[in-house]
């Protein structure tokens, strides 16, 4: 079944054109008489897969040397160096 109304009858409807929308039914808004705006219901959102990182090759356990100051890095200085 298709549904077509005024975009300006379909702001007091909207919650019943989705529903609509998501039951399968062909729900079109239009201007003037004139077809603008389809609702179309959007596809199932994807889970997130955990793990990427570690399917390419990352080790869950990080080595503790990457949280110490590196000795060349100016900016682990003091700011105002002891005389």
């Amino acid at each position: 079944m298709t549904i077509q109304m005024n975009i300006a009858d379909a702001k007091a409807r909207l919650s019943s054109l989705v529903e609509a929308a998501l039951n399968g039914e062909d729900v079109t808004l239009a201007r003037n008489g004139k077809a603008m705006v389809r609702l179309v219901p959007v596809g199932p959102v994807r889970a997130r897969r955990f793990g990427l990182l570690r399917d390419m090759g990352w080790s869950q356990e990080l080595p503790l040397e990457l949280f110490e100051p590196d000795p060349e890095d100016a900016r682990d200085s003091p700011l105002f160096p002891e005389s």
